[in-house]
């Protein structure tokens, strides 16, 4: 969702909660529930409830932050108020990756949706056999990622007045597909065939929260909470309107998974051995082909662009914000942020993040179910810094105003982030440890900044930064040593992994906590005050920058 400044006085409560669902709906949706059925079979369903209770901690925890501090794309920022540069780096460079990511994955959904359509090209994007982008596939991916990014790069304005109408035709498409796919027949026999509830224990839940989109799916949950501070009533907006749209989402989310798992056609599941052999291209359009739904068929080949491209223009525009945040301080360079004068948009930062997605297109883009894995993995690392600047500010800075307090943040601050240091965990290795390189390549890079900035105490500079990195190295190393059902080693089997992770990561959360404390006390943070922290532009005419967006 996208909006100018002149558009965000006095959100209404309802407005707020439309642009949490309008940003929860993407590509998701078309995916999620055929995936972890693939994955956790009809225990899915329960991989969505926690899914929803880790992203509602989060949500709550960056809603204070983030109310206090309404930074279009602030939370690439939030690590540099609460820590300093270097941690602020760190954070900022996995909000980035994790959000450039989304604008590639949108058009591998819209692209892999097409193979449900009748023509004979179309039918040889995706590899019947290995289920992933073939040549023209990808190429198709890169026409469809170009094109939204033209179109933003040009007229932000025009898509951001086109929001409400895709986000109301993006809430039907579902709903009328659940209802059509259970009107066509239902079987309950399937919750409970092929090896029960949970055929493939209940570790494979825990990994399909992670790894089948449904952290990624719960994602635009930023939007309500980078909007938030420009509610009517902030205090009573930002939880209500998390709460709202998040249960909201859910409720539909379980409706997919449950229509999905009963729509199955039972022979179809015994001629594949089980939910792992169910490998449908376009999950919800070949079920209802399937079931000889065409008109189902239509209306989800129409909702797969829909969908995708809705919530493509907010990523678009929210990745240019988190690289703007990072020119700005001074980590990338400052040419990025430069907004054009007519069209508002940050078009240096567009080129760089076009090249990210042409990049992890051509690399590691092979699929959507391969490309979710990832992105859902940096996603959880960009939670990380949320419950601990709750923790660092209440403590430094006691007489914020905060519009939204989260209740009980003592306790609930260190268990969002337990919970956050599992999902990493269930992301499976070798995920874990690609994801924890990626981050970690942004320390040198701040070291050398800095030292070209004519700092030459690095060490003092890195202290409020080294838990981070020893975090991550951790959770890594006892993710390639953990179970074989979440890719390790075994040496730690069964629950063991997740336990040690559990009873550790306080530990890491009262140091981060600490390092925050003691970096203001050393003036390595430069937090400006609230009202300098959210700078609200006169809105123009040919102003169309999206103020904020997820």
């Amino acid at each position: 969702m996208d909006m100018s400044a002149g558009e965000r006085k006095g959100l209404s409560l309802f407005a707020l909660i439309m642009i949490g669902i309008g940003s929860i709906f993407g590509s998701g949706w078309l995916f999620g529930a055929g995936s972890a059925a693939q994955v956790a079979g009809p225990a899915a369903l329960v991989a969505w409830v926690i899914g929803v209770v880790f992203i509602g901690l989060i949500a709550m925890s960056y809603a204070e932050v983030g109310s206090a501090y309404p930074i279009p794309g602030g939370m690439a920022r939030y690590g540099h108020l609460s820590h300093g540069p270097v941690l602020g780096f760190l954070t900022g460079w996995a909000v980035w990756i994790a959000t450039a990511s989304l604008v590639p994955i949108e058009s591998i959904a819209a692209t892999q949706y097409m193979t449900s359509w009748s023509f004979g090209w179309a039918k040889g994007l995706v590899d019947p056999a290995t289920h992933q982008l073939t040549l023209s596939g990808t190429a198709m991916s890169l026409v469809l990622t170009l094109a939204l990014w033209l179109t933003c790069f040009w007229s932000v304005q025009l898509l951001a007045r086109a929001n409400t109408v895709l986000t109301l035709v993006k809430f039907a498409i579902p709903v009328l597909a659940v209802l059509a796919l259970v009107g066509s027949g239902f079987h309950t026999s399937n919750f409970t065939a092929q090896g029960g509830f949970a055929p493939y224990g209940w570790s494979a839940v825990l990994t399909a929260v992670t790894t089948c989109g449904v952290v990624f799916a719960f994602n635009g949950f930023q939007a309500v909470v980078n909007l938030g501070g420009a509610a009517k009533n902030p205090g009573r907006a930002i939880p209500v309107a998390l709460v709202g749209a998040l249960a909201l989402g859910l409720v539909i989310y379980l409706a997919l998974q449950a229509a999905y798992l009963g729509s199955v056609p039972p022979e179809l599941l015994a001629r594949s051995g089980g939910w792992q052999g169910v490998n449908l291209n376009s999950p919800f359009a070949d079920l209802a082909g399937l079931l000889m739904l065409h008109w189902v068929v239509t209306m989800l080949q129409f909702g797969a662009f829909i969908s995708p491209a809705g919530s493509n223009i907010a990523n678009v525009a929210s990745a240019a914000y988190m690289v703007t945040n990072l020119a700005e301080t001074g980590f990338f360079p400052r040419k990025l942020a430069a907004v054009h004068p007519r069209y508002g948009t940050a078009r240096p930062a567009m080129w760089l993040n076009l090249g990210f997605s042409v990049v992890l297109l051509l690399t590691v883009g092979r699929s959507w179910q391969a490309l979710a894995g990832v992105v859902s993995a940096a996603m959880v690392i960009s939670y990380l810094i949320g419950p601990i600047a709750v923790g660092v500010l209440r403590r430094t800075r006691p007489e914020l105003p905060r519009p939204f307090r989260l209740p009980a943040a003592g306790v609930l601050c260190p268990v969002t982030f337990a919970f956050a240091a599992c999902a990493l965990y269930w992301s499976k290795w070798p995920e874990t440890g690609k994801i924890t390189v990626l981050t970690l390549v942004a320390a040198p890079v701040a070291a050398l900044v800095l030292w070209r900035r004519g700092e030459r105490r690095l060490l003092r500079q890195f202290a409020p930064a080294w838990w981070m990195i020893a975090f991550l190295v951790w959770t890594a190393t006892v993710s390639a040593l953990g179970g074989e059902e979440f890719g390790g080693r075994d040496v730690l089997p069964g629950v063991l992994g997740t336990a040690l992770i559990a009873v550790t990561a306080p530990v890491f959360y009262f140091w981060a906590v600490r390092s925050g404390v003691q970096a203001h006390e050393r003036g390595l943070t430069s937090a400006p005050p609230p009202a300098e922290a959210a700078p609200t532009p006169t809105a123009t005419p040919d102003d169309a920058r999206p103020m904020a967006s997820v």
